[in-house]
């Protein structure tokens, strides 16, 4: 048997591969029509590419790359930041009725993936917990949910595989999350003749600001990201202090509601964000979003799904046919059947499917393209970011309640 040889990619081998890839994902995307036309975000082709490259590698030669993904993790920490910067609570008030409908949408769909999970367990004679990890426990919930349940189900219910089951579903979810949500949304600005306002910036998570972009400058982007070290520095110290009392959350909701916090509190005192601040956190929010998911595609173990994929293949294609099913006639309809429902469609397939970063980059690829939507960029993000987690861990706990679950 071969020796395996195993290469250490480190935080700055990690970033620089990050942004080749993420070239790489750009020039495919420029040459190759489908991709464009189809709005497949640029880090979801390049990261598939060499993750796939990471698999034979591996398969092949017995070399083992692994990934220090530090970087990665606060990267979203600065993106979830950038996020709650530009949470207005006055446009949310503005858009609340609509927040409201397709948060109940969302939470009715938690249900039926859990549903769809579960049916298959019990097709095979598996336990129903098998159907909650293969339901919105990884798939809504991503990685971090589906390890945390993964164990918790291994420890409580003495099952086999939990953990890399999660995994397997939460990266096929990754994966389809990032290649459903803008075909779905090509067809219906295709079929309805939808139009977005171009005269709109879509590079910035404050899409509803009409004004062109205007140039940032070096004490701008010093400024920006000073308040986005704020929003993570004092978000972290509460995570701490929240871990002590027993209550678990993901590290980067404090970041968020910190944001929220500063933007509304200088809306309340007057304080004056200029242009340029504005297009500085629209930056950092691209960057960090596009890198964020370049690491994550790159660096997934694609193995895993090999290994797995025979006895989760029918709930797999099963979750995937019913999220594009359920988005393309019900969320569409829902949320209004014009552009801004075009775009909310295909961030609701990533965030359903995948997580949040995936449901930001479908649609900036579609406004990028088609123009912006500050409607979908207001909603999905909230719903995304804080609401369909804590929705989903009362889902998980209602299913986990039932009788045959015990």
């Amino acid at each position: 048997m071969n020796d395996i040889f195993v290469i250490e990619l480190g935080t700055r081998h990690v970033l620089e591969l990050s942004i080749v890839v993420l070239w790489l994902g750009m020039f495919l995307t420029k040459k190759v029509n489908f991709l464009s036309e189809f709005n497949i975000p640029a880090p979801v082709t390049g990261g598939l590419i060499c993750s796939l490259i990471v698999a034979l590698l591996d398969i092949t030669a017995n070399i083992k790359v692994n990934f220090d993904l530090a970087l990665r993790d606060m990267l979203l920490l600065i993106f979830f930041s950038t996020i709650g910067l530009s949470a207005n609570l006055r446009l949310l008030v503005e858009g609340g009725k609509l927040l409201v409908i397709i948060l109940a949408v969302a939470t009715f769909y938690l249900v039926i993936q859990n549903s769809i999970g579960i049916a298959v367990a019990s097709i095979m004679e598996g336990h129903p917990a098998y159907g909650l990890l293969a339901g919105s426990v990884s798939f809504a919930g991503g990685h971090g949910t589906g390890i945390t349940y993964g164990k918790l189900f291994a420890e409580q219910y003495g099952l086999n595989g939990t953990v890399e089951i999660a995994m397997a579903c939460a990266t096929f979810g990754l994966i389809f999350g990032g290649l459903v949500g803008g075909p779905i949304a090509k067809f219906l600005i295709t079929k309805y003749n939808l139009k977005g306002d171009k005269t709109e910036s879509s590079e910035t998570p404050n899409p509803q600001h009409k004004s062109k972009a205007s140039l940032v400058n070096m004490d701008v982007i010093i400024n920006a990201t000073f308040v986005i070290a704020l929003c993570m520095g004092i978000g972290g110290y509460i995570h701490e202090w929240l871990d002590t009392k027993g209550i678990t959350m993901p590290l980067y909701l404090p970041s968020l509601f910190v944001g929220i916090i500063i933007t509304n509190l200088s809306d309340l005192l007057k304080i004056k964000k200029t242009e340029q601040y504005i297009n500085a956190i629209g930056l950092w929010s691209d960057v960090s979003l596009t890198l964020f998911l370049s690491m994550s595609l790159m660096s997934m173990q694609i193995l895993i799904l090999s290994h797995a994929i025979r006895p989760l293949l029918l709930v797999l294609l099963l979750q995937v046919m019913v999220m594009a099913f359920f988005a393309y006639f019900i969320v569409f309809r829902i949320a209004g059947r014009d552009y801004d429902a075009a775009v909310i469609t295909a961030g609701f397939a990533g965030l359903g499917l995948g997580a949040t970063p995936v449901a930001m980059a479908n649609m900036r690829a579609i406004t990028t393209k088609y123009g912006a939507s500050a409607k979908a960029f207001l909603i999905i993000p909230l719903l995304g970011a804080f609401f369909i987690d804590i929705t989903n861990a009362f889902v998980i706990q209602f299913f986990m309640g039932l009788p045959f679950f015990q």
